[in-house]
């Protein structure tokens, strides 16, 4: 069988040596032409003749122009297929091969249509019809089918091939595999829909903007967060969408980044404010990446509405500050503590009661404010409670010693709670101040003692002081008949000078027992003070103490007889003190609401272990003594609702002060 052919500008493609072909009908008028190919390979001529034509047309041109173009056909990586106007493969060069498989051998003279797949058919002759009327084809992307029955995806670009008459005799198809941009661009899309896909469902704003601030993307997110659909911002500066003096702002920010590369925001999250379309505004966390588009910059703004949070916000801060403000303004102090035992808070009444400020003990183990021996004891309670979780505290209430910061100790109730804060325990103390109702029991325990003292008292002065005097006064005239230098007159002495004593002693019984109510009248302090300070000259043991008084005041309301009882007490206590020699120092102060009188003394002053039972009934240091005195002028002062309190400075002494109320 011969093979076919049809001049294709001068040029045949690589084949075998071939025959002349009988003439066949090329053009569209149903002309015949003879069709020849050389048998010299390097020319490759193919020509073609018209038997009613006188002479026949043969194209060739220089061989080494033919055997240059021969060549870049040969080895393009396209390829390059010819026909004649039926479609009947002419030539077939390398690149056709590698693209649909087949040999050259395979395809010359063969339908160029086996290549087309069924779905594609009808665009094949619409190319061919198109071919016929004198029309090329330009890169129509489409598919073929390969030798192994495999789809490729094309371009084609084809051209009619006329002849010196203009007939179409054939045509010219080059054809390039486009399988791996279709690859790419299915990717990208795949890419871009599933990128798109994330952005249009993100629930956080994604806006992009290019280097002028003008928005280029605008998802559903932004359009619910700010009010306006995409397209009223596409094209508009982004500034729009923030409140003054951002508004303002946002342009020089942008351009000095541009200019400078210095970075306030992009890369880095901050709170900011939005304005949406109706012109409130909101609390909004922004994210700015920065991305290069066909050597353009572009950034990316993410933000996330922090609306609720603020909210949430806001309302924590008013319960925080609601629950602060009742832990602040409690009458009984408040601690927390954490399960190491270190305090975490310490609410003012905290403050006052131990003595401490909060900066002083947050942060160190609340055993610091137990005496001995809780305070040694207080982290091993803590721990056997958290391994085995059975509490002799935790839910109950009891009564516990305070140390204060001073070293005093004072009486507490203390309830503690429990409670889990973001996974760790904490535990919260409440405590109330026993002082004044210990004070009260004792008080009470006090009279009630006293009442029965009392009674016991006026007992005693009744079947005792009456037969005592009896009895004085026998002893007396038993000792006036006895002579003065008698060794019995001494011993009748010192009986009438015992028996003295005891009356003396049940006198002060009697006081103290039964104290007489105040007959108040008005008392210069100053000048009691000084008429009770005389009476110590009357004792021979103490005249070379001096009393010194500083100060002065109003009168006041007061029952001078039992002010001088109480103030010789005092006297003579520091005169004793020290050893009947040295200065008893007296000021006299007013303030707004009570007369202060202080008796300080330069002794050795007192033990704490003495000073806490000074005040006890029948305590006393003194060889000689009722223990009734400081008790007694206890009693008195407290009769005219004034205090005593007794104080002994580091460096030596005493001081005692009486506190008097000013008139009403």
């Amino acid at each position: 069988m011969s093979n076919r052919g049809t001049r294709v500008n001068g040029y045949w493609s690589p084949s075998p040596v071939l025959s002349p072909l009988p003439p066949v009908k090329l053009g569209s008028d149903s002309r015949a032409y003879e069709v020849r190919i050389s048998t010299d390979p390097a020319s490759r001529i193919l020509s073609c003749s018209n038997p009613t034509m006188s002479e026949r047309s043969t194209f060739k041109p220089e061989d080494e122009a033919a055997r240059i173009l021969a060549a870049v056909v040969e080895s393009s990586d396209d390829a390059i297929v010819v026909t004649d106007i039926d479609g009947i493969v002419l030539t077939w060069n390398g690149g056709a091969s590698r693209l649909y498989g087949y040999d050259a051998s395979d395809m010359y003279g063969r339908p160029i249509s086996i290549l087309v797949p069924d779905s594609h058919r009808s665009e094949f002759f619409a190319m061919f019809a198109r071919l016929r009327a004198g029309e090329g084809v330009k890169e129509l992307e489409t598919a073929r089918r390969t030798k192994y029955g495999g789809l490729v995806n094309v371009s084609i670009t084809m051209s009619p091939i006329v002849d010196t008459g203009g007939i179409v005799v054939g045509a010219t198809k080059v054809t390039r595999d486009i399988s791996a941009r279709k690859l790419g661009e299915l990717a990208q899309r795949s890419s871009e829909i599933r990128w798109r896909s994330v952005v249009e469902s993100a629930v956080d704003g994604i806006i992009v903007i290019d280097q002028r601030g003008r928005i280029e993307s605008f998802n559903p997110a932004a359009e619910r967060l700010f009010g306006y659909p995409e397209a009223e911002v596409l094209g508009r500066n982004v500034k729009m969408l923030m409140p003054s003096p951002y508004h303002e702002e946002h342009d020089g920010y942008l351009s000095r980044y541009v200019e400078t590369h210095v970075k306030k925001i992009i890369g880095i999250g901050r709170e900011v404010t939005g304005l949406r379309r109706d012109g409130s505004t909101f609390p909004l966390h922004l994210s700015v990446g920065e991305m290069d588009v066909a050597g353009e910059r572009r950034f990316t703004g993410i933000l996330h509405d922090l609306s609720d949070r603020v909210r949430l916000e806001e309302r924590l801060r008013a319960s925080e500050a609601r629950w602060r403000a009742v832990v602040e303004s409690a009458v009984d102090a408040i601690i927390v503590i954490d399960a190491k035992g270190h305090i975490e808070a310490f609410n003012p009444a905290a403050e006052r009661l131990f003595g401490y400020s909060e900066q002083d003990v947050v942060g160190r183990n609340v055993s610091m404010l137990m005496p001995s021996p809780y305070h040694e004891e207080h982290d091993g309670y803590l721990e056997r409670y958290l391994a085995t979780g059975v509490h002799k505290i935790i839910g109950l209430g009891r009564e516990v010693t305070g140390r204060r910061r001073d070293g005093s100790t004072f009486p507490l109730h203390l309830s503690v709670g429990e409670a889990v804060l973001a996974g760790e325990r904490k535990f919260t103390g409440i405590l109330h101040d026993l002082s004044v109702r210990v004070a009260i029991e004792t008080q009470l325990r006090e009279q009630t003692a006293l009442a029965r003292l009392g009674e016991m008292a006026a007992v005693i002065a009744h079947e005792v002081k009456n037969p005592l005097a009896a009895v004085r006064g026998a002893i007396e005239v038993i000792g006036g008949r006895l002579p003065g230098d008698s060794k019995d007159a001494g011993v009748m002495k010192e009986i009438v000078s015992r028996i003295d004593s005891l009356n003396e002693l049940m006198k002060d019984l009697l006081l103290f027992a039964r104290p007489p109510q105040p007959k108040p009248s008005l008392v210069e302090i100053r000048s009691l003070v000084t008429s009770t300070a005389e009476l110590l000259r009357e004792d021979p043991s103490l005249n070379a103490v001096s009393v010194e008084i500083e100060g002065t005041g109003p009168s006041i309301l007061a029952d001078p007889g039992l002010l001088q009882i109480v103030f010789l007490n005092l006297l003579v206590n520091a005169a004793h003190a020290m050893g009947g020699q040295g200065n008893i120092k007296v000021s006299v102060d007013v303030s707004e609401s009570a007369c202060h009188i202080a008796f300080s003394d330069n002794g050795p002053g007192i033990p704490p272990e003495i000073l806490e039972k000074i005040f006890t009934p029948f305590f006393t240091t003194k060889s000689r003594g009722s223990g009734l005195g400081l008790s007694t002028a206890r009693r008195l002062i407290e009769a005219h609702r004034g205090t005593i309190d007794v104080r002994c400075p580091p460096g030596g002494g005493t001081t005692v002060t009486v506190q008097l109320p000013m008139n009403e």
